[in-house]
């Protein structure tokens, strides 16, 4: 079984690069972010040729959240996270299929901070961590992957180097703590744990030339509860879709649990 994780940055713009990597990596479920698309203009038919059925929370140009999976062994639990009635950004997605429940997690950037932005990203956050308390303890196997904008640490494991990130919202104390809070509950960051320290990177800003440096940032995700922590076997990055022609400034991030 193998789950990815893949920031698309704008999926229209990026539709050739993820059906091509659909086709390559065969991923059985696929958690989708940065949609940058209304609900109604989500690609599900092309998706749907290329065998993945479908849930999406599209918000027109920013944000949006997506599951597929391979077949039609996909059901729709929840869009949006509780706690706060009135937000009316697409960042949660949550699902069944294939015996497992996950989600799709787009955490905010928080910048610039501090302010309202970074502000709004910890509020998140905690509503997060909140509900995924309420999934830590499951029979079923549980996988919150996505994008959330946090760099654990500053170990080459986790960036390139922080020097010209010191005032970024993604390396604050706060956006880290909270990160540990969620982990704390018991879930297995699972390329930390089958990786430790090694520098694993999940995006690459389009400047500078970071991703011809690799000087990357390791920022998407995937925890597990421990019935899926039971089942991990490997994970890794799919770099070469970043060297691509219009890639998106992130690459496919996946793991496989044993069946």
């Amino acid at each position: 079984m193998k789950i990815a994780t893949f920031n698309v940055n704008g999926i229209t713009a990026r539709l050739p690069r993820l059906l091509e990597w659909l086709g390559e990596a065969e991923p059985d479920v696929a958690c989708l972010q940065e949609l940058k698309t209304s609900d109604e203009t989500f690609p599900a038919a092309a998706l749907r040729d290329a065998g993945y059925s479908a849930v999406w929370h599209g918000q027109k140009g920013f944000n949006g959240v997506a599951i597929l999976a391979r077949g039609d062994d996909l059901v729709e639990r929840r869009r949006g996270l509780p706690g706060d009635p009135d937000d009316t950004h697409s960042r949660y997605i949550e699902a069944t299929t294939h015996g497992m429940v996950v989600g799709s997690i787009y955490l905010p950037n928080g910048n610039p901070q501090p302010g309202p932005k970074f502000a709004y990203k910890l509020a998140w956050f905690e509503r997060l961590a909140a509900h995924a308390e309420s999934l830590i303890e499951s029979d079923q196997p549980v996988v919150l992957a996505g994008d959330y904008n946090v760099v654990a640490t500053d170990e080459v494991g986790d960036i390139y180097s922080p020097r010209s990130y010191l005032n970024d919202a993604l390396l604050q104390p706060e956006t880290r703590s909270a990160y540990r809070s969620l982990l704390e509950q018991g879930w297995t960051d699972s390329i930390h744990h089958l990786h430790p320290g090694e520098p694993i990177y999940t995006y690459w800003d389009y400047f500078r030339k970071r991703f011809e440096r690799d000087a990357g940032l390791r920022i998407d995700h995937l925890l597990l509860n421990a019935p899926a922590a039971a089942r991990l076997r490997s994970a890794g990055v799919d770099k070469f879709l970043r060297a691509r022609e219009k890639p998106s400034d992130h690459a496919p991030t996946w793991i496989t649990l044993a069946d």
